[in-house]
């Protein structure tokens, strides 16, 4: 089995984070030529193509294994450094996780507030739909995420979180509006709806399990691309949606808001994974995650 010198791993880490050869070559402080020849190097050793190269150059799917490598060998050593005292003064341990809009508007900031304040920690977050997410563990852009999936990315361990329950609702005027009369899987069929962006579903398939199981929400829908925005939009009447239970069980209780089908909520089961790694800061970011979805979501 063949070895794999770091220095070549390191540069095609760079070469996928900087997007080009030279911009790598400038980051690493060498030559473009001496980049180009650590990557045909290793992509000699593995036998394999590791880069596309495109404008930005993007990692194939053995390049995606050899930058999470990348990115965990340096986990690694800065855990190593920080237990040796060798970090910069006041330099914080760096964790990046993927977690979705709905989690992060609601209980995931709270894990963040039980950290110890030592070590010091700086979080990176991407937001990605929870159906996403993994991708991004896949791709070794983060060491962590939030996700739908139970099945774990290679590399990677699983914990279960809990169900996260969202009740589909609307203003009691747009109910008056578009919602009399008519079967709730019809009106819901034409009825203005709200979605997350274009890759949402999550409402269209709420729809087909009311029916048949074919069609879908409406074509008159508005896109928010942010949890509080969806929220308010569909406060203002200016669709349906389906919305978090932590999100809209005040404005329930208020009247702003109306259930538009009482027992038939949705809960969406959420998962921790992260890279299995010995590491004490990405363990205590576990922990604490674990803790407050048990105490933040349905189980």
């Amino acid at each position: 089995m063949p070895d794999l010198p770091l220095d070549q791993v390191r540069t095609l880490l760079a070469v996928v984070d900087e997007g080009t050869f030279d911009a790598a070559a400038a980051a690493l402080h060498v030559t473009p030529s001496a980049v180009s020849q650590r990557v045909k190097a290793l992509e000699q050793r593995t036998g394999r193509v590791l880069l596309m190269r495109t404008k930005p150059v993007r990692p194939t799917e053995s390049g995606e294994v050899l930058v999470r490598l990348a990115r965990q060998v340096a986990r690694l050593e800065r855990d190593a450094f920080a237990e040796l005292g060798l970090t910069h003064g006041g330099e914080p341990t760096r964790v990046s996780v993927a977690v979705n809009a709905d989690s992060l508007a609601t209980w995931f900031l709270g894990a963040l507030t039980r950290l110890p304040r030592a070590p010091a920690l700086g979080f990176e977050l991407h937001r990605e739909g929870e159906d996403h997410t993994a991708a991004l563990l896949r791709e070794g852009q983060v060491m962590a995420a939030v996700t739908s999936s139970p099945d774990p990315v290679p590399g990677c361990s699983v914990r279960p979180l809990g169900r996260m329950r969202y009740v589909p609702v609307a203003t009691p005027d747009f109910v008056a509006r578009h919602l009399r009369g008519r079967s709730l899987r019809d009106a819901l069929g034409v009825a203005p709806v709200v979605a997350f962006d274009r890759r949402d579903e999550f409402q269209d398939d709420f729809v087909r399990r009311l029916g048949d199981g074919a069609g879908g929400a409406s074509a008159s829908r508005h896109y928010v691309p942010t949890s509080e925005g969806f929220c308010a939009c569909v406060a203002a009447g200016l669709g349906w949606g389906l919305v978090p239970e932590a999100q809209c069980v005040p404005l329930l209780r208020s009247g702003l808001l109306v259930d538009l089908a009482p027992g038939r909520t949705v809960d969406v089961p959420l998962y921790w994974q992260q890279w299995r790694l010995d590491s004490p800061a990405l363990a205590a970011v576990a922990d604490a995650v674990t803790a407050t979805a048990a105490e933040s979501l349905r189980r």
